[in-house]
């Protein structure tokens, strides 16, 4: 399966940032983003930049963090 990268930088999470994130998920089931030094050098801010993503995103996506890259996936088509 592919997998799509993305890259967080020092402007942080922003709704540019979440729209391009969604439109990798019409194309990928699993995305990539690697959190750039400009971003954020700690893990508890780490950790909440994840859990603000996947609030952004809703409920159908799920988030594992492997040093400082966030890894997205999708594990259920929105019904409806």
């Amino acid at each position: 399966m592919p997998v799509a990268n993305i890259q967080l930088g020092k402007q942080g999470l922003t709704e540019n940032f979440l729209k391009t994130l969604q439109d990798h998920f019409k194309k990928f089931e699993n995305v990539k983003v690697s959190v750039l030094k400009s971003c954020c050098r700690d893990r508890k801010e780490l950790k909440k930049i994840s859990e603000e993503i996947l609030e952004k995103l809703g409920k159908n996506y799920t988030t594992r963090n492997i040093g400082y890259t966030i890894v997205l996936k999708r594990w259920r088509k929105v019904r409806g």
